[in-house]
């Protein structure tokens, strides 16, 4: 509906009540209701669960057509981010948010920084969701809010022409509302735990959900040591769980991205229960690393499996986890990925140990074979040593093409004095296209980085810091942060506005009349600002 019908709208349901809601006027209460375009999570995750939806097809039809996103850990940081994207690029086309469960344990916890071992609050990962929205809702209300001021200015001009161009960009406003890929890291326990958590995540908007297939109590960061991998049947029921949540609250095309960590995962807490030789709980089994023995060596407490006519005796830990034989890593991973695509899955992540196109490609290759439009989520993570794995990269392909790197020590090439180098300038250029490169020959349909806001706040908090405590004192403030502000047309200048004072104000005006006592007058300190 137009912002002219939703106030002619709301003009005749307030008629109908007569005098006793004579004080309403339907204008202020059509833009209320433009401002909160999104009732509720749910409407929210129906919205973002078609984009995504479209942008996959998009992909599908040209891999130039990927997506992005950047994790976040807090609503204003993720309002902020949306903010930036449609001052510089006119629109959040294909442009998402990550919520990463590294960071909801390393800062939202209430037992404080925890590793990401899935020990924070499972309820902390819903309550996020519903932040970034609540911040990204707030985002709209204020821009539409700006555009209904610049809207009465023109009509108190007598402008008619401005104030129909106005109405028209009112009409095609577009939000700041837009996907978020939610990590529910293995499921914090059992396949109706999953369905539970899933369901708080879906209704406070999220229309995608990430799973990995660790054991929950014993996960690990994708990036640590000693991640325990399940049987894919253990996995598949999670994802059903997921779908059953989806389906549940309506949100039928909602995105399950399943993850593997299989590449970096040497260990499995149990045996795969098999029914027949060949199906996937054989499989699974078949990549245990094992002895044979004779019936005649049995020994009290061990544990066996019986393959083709053999007794087999699975390499148990003390820990009594059992290990997969070494090398089997990739094929796991292609199997895993299969399995969880043709069971329900929508999309996939492969948890690598650098950012080489070629390995995922290798991989994604494998699995098309079966799946043929299966495509990625991939972390471009911050565990990764970019420059020192990109810079090697170049040097092992130079020393394949027979080219001279003898003044390059591979071991050390992250040491500045190669930084004006032509092996530093063709990693930079190779880390630069990673994304489009990885897009079109790996079947990376969305990048993310898991956990870039964590350091971005400790590298600019480490910078004013050095400053104002230091010999610049307010200068480091004022030269470091708010001039560049001013200069750089950053919203939050204005942090007053930012902060929805002038909505407040709006309101106020609506509520009381001539009443009200407004925040915004001539003497609020924000007005400094009005020409930066």
């Amino acid at each position: 509906m137009t912002y002219q019908n939703t106030a002619s709208h709301l003009e005749s349901l307030i008629s109908k009540e007569g005098s006793s809601w004579s004080a309403i006027d339907a204008e202020a209460a059509a833009r209320m209701q433009l401002q909160n375009r999104f009732r509720t999570g749910l409407d929210i995750a129906r919205y973002t669960a078609k984009i995504m939806r479209e942008d996959m097809a998009a992909y599908d039809a040209d891999p130039a057509q990927y997506t992005q996103s950047l994790g976040c850990w807090h609503g204003f940081i993720g309002q902020q981010k949306l903010i930036s994207i449609k001052k510089h690029f006119g629109s959040t086309e294909r442009r998402y948010l990550y919520l990463s469960g590294w960071m909801v344990a390393a800062l939202r916890s209430e037992f404080g920084p925890l590793p990401d071992q899935s020990m924070h609050e499972k309820t902390s990962v819903p309550s996020l969701i519903g932040e970034l929205y609540t911040f990204l809702k707030q985002a709209d209300a204020r821009e539409l809010g700006g555009m209904f001021r610049d809207l009465d200015a023109a009509r108190e001009k007598g402008d008619e022409m401005e104030a129909k161009r106005i109405e028209n960009a009112i009409d095609n406003y577009e939000t700041h509302v837009v996907p978020i890929i939610a990590d529910i890291d293995a499921g914090f326990g059992n396949a109706e735990a999953t369905y539970l958590l899933a369901k708080k995540m879906i209704e406070a908007g999220a229309c995608a959900l990430q799973i990995e297939n660790q054991v929950s109590d014993e996960k690990q960061c994708g990036h640590q040591d000693g991640k325990v991998t399940v049987p894919h049947e253990d996995f598949l029921q999670k994802i059903r769980a997921i779908r059953y949540a989806f389906l549940e609250l309506g949100v039928e095309d909602g995105v399950i991205v399943a993850r593997t960590d299989s590449l970096g995962a040497g260990l499995t807490k149990q045996i795969a229960y098999v029914e027949e030789a060949g199906d996937l709980g054989d499989q699974y089994n078949s990549f245990l690393d094992c002895d044979e023995v004779d019936a005649a060596d049995v020994k009290n407490g061990e544990v066996f499996i019986s393959r083709e006519g053999k007794l087999l005796r699975p390499k148990r830990l003390p820990s009594n986890l059992y290990q997969f034989r070494p090398g089997t890593g990739e094929d796991r991973c292609v199997l895993d990925c299969i399995t969880s695509l043709q069971n329900g899955a929508d999309l996939l992540w492969i948890e690598t140990e650098k950012p080489h196109i070629g390995q995922i490609g290798g991989m994604v290759d494998r699995i098309r074979e079966v799946v043929p439009n299966a495509k990625l989520v991939y972390n471009n993570s911050p565990s990764f040593n970019w420059t020192l794995n990109f810079r090697q990269q170049v040097y092992d392909a130079w020393q394949e093409e027979g080219r001279d790197v003898s003044n390059y020590e591979r071991e050390r090439l992250m040491n500045e004095k190669y930084d004006d180098t032509e092996l530093a300038a063709e990693a930079d250029e190779r880390i630069r296209t990673f994304q489009k490169d990885a897009a079109a020959q790996a079947g990376i349909f969305h990048h993310l980085i898991t956990l870039p806001t964590y350091h971005t706040a400790a590298l600019s908090t480490d910078n004013l810091a050095k400053e104002y405590f230091g010999e610049a004192g307010m200068l480091g403030y004022v030269k470091g942060v708010q001039r560049k502000e001013i200069r750089e047309g950053i919203a939050c200048v204005k942090h007053q506005n930012m902060a929805g004072s002038d909505i407040g104000d709006d309101h106020k005006e609506s509520f009381a009349g001539d009443a009200a006592l407004k925040a915004g007058g001539a003497h609020n300190t924000m007005n400094q600002f009005a020409a930066g």
